[in-house]
Parts: C-alpha cells; sequence; structure tokens
C-alpha cells in the first residue's frame, strides 16, 4: 500500500467571535480578524476557516444576522487578496452570504441538518464539510459504539447531502473531535479513522487546542500548540486529506519532520 504524501491541505482558524475557547475574541475587530487572516496564510495555511459563532460548550446562540455581519467583511477581504476562504457554519444564510462573497468551502459544524444549507451549497458547487456532533458538550453523545455510531450518523448525512444535490466529489466528512464526545471516545476514533472513511471521500480533522489534548499537557489553550503539531502529523501519516490548525507553522514543521525521517529510511 502507498504511502500518504504527507501534504494535506492545512485550514487555518479564524475565529471572528467574542468568546472562542482558543483565543478569547482576539479576532472580533475586522481589521484584527483579516490581518490575522493574512498571517494565517505566511504561516502555511492553505485555508483560512472563518467562523462567527463560537461552538464552545455554553456558547450563547448568535442571530444569523449578526454572524453575518461578522465573518462577510473579512471573507470578501480575504478573497480579494487571493486567499482561498472556509466558512464555518451551520446556517443556510451565513452560507449563501460568505459564498456569494467568495468562499470556496462550507464547513457546517451540524453535519448539513438544515436543509437550506445543504441546498446552498448544492447550488454554488462549493465544496461542502460535514461534521459529525450530537450536540456542543461530550453530555450530548451517547454512544453504544463511539467508531460505529459516528460512521453510521456521517452515512445518514451523506446520504442527505447527496440527496440534495451535493456533488459526491464535493462533499468532505469530518467526524467532530472534541464535539458530543468524552476523551476516551475522542482518542477511540482518531485511532480508527479507517473505519470512519464513507465512499472514499476525503476527510477533514481538527484537534487543535481541544481538551482532551489539554488533559496531556495542562495550561490555557495555547499551549497545546505543540501537541496539535505531533498529532496533526500523525493523522497526516494515515491519510487524513485536511488539518484544521491554529498554528499553521507548528503543523508544517511536524509535517517536515516526519517527511524528512520517511527519507532517511
Amino acid at each position: 500500500m502507498p504511502q500518504p504524501s504527507l501534504e494535506p491541505v492545512v485550514f487555518g482558524v479564524l475565529n471572528v467571535t467574542p468568546d472562542s475557547f482558543s483565543d478569547g475574541g482576539r479576532y472580533l475587530d475586522r481589521d484584527a480578524a483579516i490581518g490575522h487572516g493574512r498571517a494565517l496564510v505566511r504561516s502555511g495555511a492553505d485555508v483560512v476557516d472563518v467562523g462567527g459563532e463560537s461552538t464552545r460548550p455554553g456558547a450563547e446562540p448568535v442571530d444569523p444576522r449578526e454572524e453575518l455581519a461578522r465573518v462577510l467583511p473579512v471573507v470578501e477581504a480575504l478573497v480579494a487578496g487571493g486567499i482561498r476562504v472556509s466558512i464555518d457554519t451551520r446556517r443556510a444564510s451565513v452560507a449563501a452570504g460568505a459564498v456569494a462573497a467568495g468562499a470556496a468551502i462550507v464547513n457546517d459544524v451540524d453535519g448539513g441538518r438544515d436543509p437550506g444549507l445543504l441546498r446552498v451549497a448544492a447550488d454554488s458547487g462549493a465544496d461542502l464539510v460535514l461534521m459529525h456532533s450530537r450536540g456542543p458538550s461530550a453530555r450530548d453523545g451517547r454512544y453504544d459504539d463511539a467508531v460505529r455510531d459516528v460512521a453510521a450518523d456521517l452515512r445518514i448525512r451523506v446520504d442527505a447531502a447527496v440527496a440534495a444535490g451535493v456533488a459526491p466529489e464535493r462533499l468532505v466528512v469530518d467526524p467532530g473531535i472534541g464535539f458530543s464526545k468524552a476523551p476516551q471516545e475522542n482518542w477511540r476514533l482518531l485511532a480508527h479513522l479507517d473505519d470512519l472513511r464513507i465512499d472514499g471521500l476525503r476527510m477533514l480533522v481538527g484537534v487543535s487546542r481541544k481538551r482532551f489534548l489539554g488533559e496531556l499537557v495542562g495550561g490555557p489553550a495555547e499551549d497545546r500548540d505543540g501537541v496539535t503539531a505531533v498529532l496533526s502529523a500523525l493523522l497526516a501519516d494515515r491519510g487524513v486529506w485536511g488539518l484544521r490548525v491554529h498554528d499553521p507553522a507548528g503543523t508544517r514543521a511536524a509535517l517536515a519532520v516526519v517527511r524528512r525521517l520517511r527519507e532517511a529510511a
């Protein structure tokens, strides 16, 4: 079996929110967000994933009009600068506005449960990431077998997207690490990614700064970038198509280490 290319697509996380777990609202200001998006690309991101609603446990829902007002100027500015943009949202209206502004990817943290969002993806031809979640916290997930149950849930979401007219080659699946999963379930899913692959579709995985990594290193979220880079490189070595990270430079360095070790062998 040939080895993976170790050239995953790196998504740089850009939270245009006041209450993100990872940056505490540092990029709510439009100019700060645009500047950080450009910095993510300079440090190795292929795609900037722009989100206007925090998905941390306990976060207050955001009115779709407010969410769109946060992200739209940022998407427009980044696209105008030639940057490939993904919109991180669960709402059809926000996805539609961002795609109209040039976003190439819709990263749906709700797995396409909004039929309107599936129609936006189908009509626009944008790539669509279907992320697994049963709610914002581990308490929302009840699994007899996490690997089997997540695979079954993803199968349902993929079938719904295809039925809505989204071309399979445009689909990406995401196991939703950290969303409605206990720490041991996250680790088990990562250890069994091959069992989560649906019809050969691309897979995006985001482990960056997640709480289950905090159990290894302690400290604030930023202190988890090192273990994020290690784990992301291991996932790329197992053929993951995309990695969603806060620190693209660290991930690129970890990928270079694995690549150099391969070459030496």
